[in-house]
C-alpha cells in the first residue's frame, strides 16, 4: 500500500521572536517575572498560537513578552528556543487556525485564557501534589509561587490524615469547610483532635501527631 503524505492542520514552525506580532488589542495582563522564572526552569513549554488570517498571536502575549525581556538581559536560552546565526531566538509557535473575523479570534483569545482555570482544583488531590513538592524539592515548591493563604485556604479542606501516609490514608477525605467549626481560623477534624498547624518549614497545614 502507498503511504499518503497527510497535510497536518495544526503543525509547529520557528519564527525570529521579533517577527512575532501581538494582537492590536489583548486585555490580559500578565505576571512578568513568575512567567520568566517558569520559562527559565522549564524552557519553553506551551507555545504561542498564531492567526493565520491575521497573522498576528493568538495566544502568547505574555510567553513573547517574557521571552523577549529574558532576551535583552541577556539571560540564557530557554529549552525549545533556537538561535539563528545572528544571535536571534527562533521560537516554536503553533499555526493551521484560522479566524472568521476579528471579533471570532478575541472571542477565543478570551477562552483560551479563561477556560483553563474554570475548573477549579481538586483538593484532595491538590494537596497531595504540595505536600510531596513541600518535603521532596523546596526549589520546585517555592517556584509554585502560590500564596500562603490561597495554600492554606486550600489546604484547610482536606484532613491531612487522609493523605497517602496519614493513619487514615484509605479513607476517603474530609473536608473541613468554613463554617464546621473552626477555630483561630484552623478546623478541628471530626473526632475532636487539635486543629491544623501550618509547617513551620514549607507553611502548609499538618495534623500533630501525623505521622
Amino acid at each position: 500500500m502507498t503511504a499518503e503524505t497527510i497535510a497536518a492542520p495544526r503543525y509547529i514552525s520557528y519564527v525570529p521572536l521579533t517577527d512575532l506580532t501581538p494582537a492590536p488589542r489583548n486585555p490580559k495582563r500578565h505576571e512578568l517575572e513568575l512567567i520568566i522564572a517558569s520559562i527559565d526552569m522549564h524552557g519553553l513549554v506551551e507555545i504561542p498560537v498564531v492567526d493565520e488570517r491575521t497573522q498576528t498571536t493568538l495566544h502568547g502575549h505574555g510567553r513573547r513578552e517574557s521571552l523577549l525581556e529574558m532576551q535583552a538581559r541577556g539571560m540564557r536560552t530557554p529549552g525549545g528556543v533556537l538561535v539563528d546565526e545572528d544571535g536571534g531566538w527562533l521560537v516554536p509557535i503553533l499555526r493551521g487556525w484560522s479566524s472568521k473575523s476579528d471579533a471570532e479570534a478575541e472571542a477565543l483569545a478570551i477562552k483560551l485564557n479563561r477556560l483553563p482555570g474554570e475548573g477549579g482544583w481538586d483538593a484532595r488531590e491538590f494537596a497531595e501534589i504540595l505536600e510531596d513538592l513541600a518535603t521532596s524539592d523546596a526549589e520546585l515548591f517555592d517556584s509554585l509561587a502560590i500564596p500562603h493563604d490561597e495554600i492554606d485556604q486550600m489546604l484547610r479542606q482536606v484532613d491531612p490524615e487522609t493523605l497517602p501516609g496519614g493513619i487514615r490514608e484509605d479513607e476517603p477525605a474530609t473536608l473541613h469547610l468554613p463554617d464546621d467549626g473552626e477555630r483561630d481560623g484552623l478546623s478541628p477534624d471530626d473526632d475532636g483532635r487539635d486543629p491544623h498547624t501550618s509547617c513551620p518549614a514549607c507553611g502548609h497545614l499538618f495534623t500533630p501527631g501525623r505521622r
